[in-house]
């Protein structure tokens, strides 16, 4: 086990998360889940994975709100495996509001989770990557990230903060080996953006199929969803001696939506 790269994947029990961690399990490495979920539901999604790659898979509750409880994950992980090599950062969530009408709770929630939860895992991890002169930290962002939507201020304020904040580990774990990245996806067909749909059908009066092409579509010039193996695939692939130089970079996976 010692030998094996070990990751830890926030919000990963799934969509994006469950496709990163699985696509770093086919490659070999032990990895850490970490989400929300029916507990059930969680055993069997980490026991499948486990069954079909033969790699450890362990899952840590921690509540992503509480920085300390992101400090006790890392440390639990790199303490369960002897090393944390590969961070991923990707729990998240949204909620749709003017900004005159925007519950103060809901800001500091958005704030807590997409932003500074990455702050306390990179904090907790850099140490020993450093260390150990081995990491590969991965901020999985958002086309929002680069450009903005009316109505998602917190959103957006938490993903142009979490490029900042790469940026910064990047330049901070450069000459140890240590990489940090972004990924920017536009949208993908997550329950997060499932949630949305109904919203929007009603607010808008219009059918599911119009709320998917005129308006979650409406910037991505191919008119396709990006696929969530696809986000899975960069995030290996950051991992891998190809993208040694890669740093500090927030790689756009959005169908041509910020190239306008």
């Amino acid at each position: 086990m010692g030998e094996r790269r070990a990751a830890l994947i926030t919000g990963s029990t799934s969509g994006i998360g469950l496709g990163v961690a699985t696509a770093l399990a086919k490659a070999g490495m032990d990895v850490t889940l970490n989400g929300l979920g029916d507990a059930g539901e969680i055993e069997r999604v980490r026991a499948t994975l486990a069954a079909e790659t033969g790699v450890v898979v362990r899952y840590d509750p921690a509540n992503l709100m509480d920085g300390g409880a992101c400090a006790g994950m890392v440390e639990s992980a790199a303490r369960a495996f002897g090393r944390l090599d590969v961070l991923v950062n990707n729990a998240g969530v949204q909620f749709v509001s003017p900004i005159e009408d925007f519950p103060i709770e809901k800001w500091d929630a958005i704030i807590a989770l997409n932003l500074s939860a990455a702050f306390h895992t990179i904090r907790a991890s850099m140490r020993g990557m450093k260390e150990r002169r081995y990491g590969r930290i991965i901020n999985i962002a958002s086309a929002h990230a680069h450009v903005a939507s009316p109505f998602k201020s917190a959103y957006v304020a938490a993903k142009h903060g979490l490029v900042g904040l790469t940026k910064t580990a990047a330049l901070e774990g450069a000459q140890f080996n240590v990489r940090c990245n972004a990924i920017s996806p536009g949208y993908v067909l997550t329950p997060l953006v499932e949630n949305q749909i109904p919203d929007t059908m009603r607010a808008r009066e219009m059918t599911r199929e119009q709320v998917i092409n005129d308006v979650l579509l409406a910037a991505q010039p191919t008119k396709q969803f990006v696929r969530i193996e696809e986000i899975a695939a960069l995030a290996l692939f950051l991992t891998t001696p190809a993208a040694d130089q890669i740093n500090g970079a927030s790689l756009s996976v959005d169908g041509g939506w910020t190239a306008q």
